[in-house]
């Protein structure tokens, strides 16, 4: 395990959300699933209770730790991509699997766990800062998976 490592908490589908992001994203994998050595508030011995995983080369655990606590926007991954293709392709993968969408680019698994698909395209743009990043914006803010062509027509102004 990493050092640092990022723990997500599930009710009791960590290994299907750590299985679903593996077969979805680049340079991800499933590890150690880990079943817990007796009965616990949320779970029953035997039942898994930690999943070791990668999501685009960040190491991350999951942990089935029942209902107390609940996934919201305050951490979300962000996945940066190269065309609009690739950015249908995460978009689609999440919330054609029981996620929903949200605005300006962000959505949520059907675990509740927030995505940010961002088009590089607009990471750069709003980086260069001025008009052309106001223009950029004020695009994005209109829409919910992003529209790298109307990024592109709004950098041009």
């Amino acid at each position: 395990m990493a050092k640092n490592t990022i723990c997500l908490w599930y009710d009791k589908d960590a290994e299907a959300a750590a299985r679903f992001y593996a077969e979805t994203f680049p340079d991800s994998a499933v590890g150690a699933v880990i079943r817990a050595p007796g009965d616990y508030p949320s779970g029953q011995q035997g039942d898994v209770l930690v999943v070791e995983f990668t999501v685009a080369g960040i190491p991350c655990i999951g942990l089935n730790g029942g209902t107390a606590f609940q996934h919201n926007e305050a951490f979300s991954f962000q996945i940066a991509t190269d065309d609009q293709q690739e950015t249908d392709r995460y978009w689609n993968a999440i919330v054609g699997n029981g996620g929903r969408e949200s605005e300006c680019g962000w959505c949520k698994d059907r675990w509740g766990v927030s995505w940010q698909i961002t088009p590089r395209i607009l990471t750069e743009a709003l980086a260069i800062g001025g008009d052309e990043a106001k223009r950029a914006f004020d695009a994005m803010m209109t829409m919910k998976k992003i529209d790298v062509k109307a990024i592109e027509a709004a950098r041009r102004g």
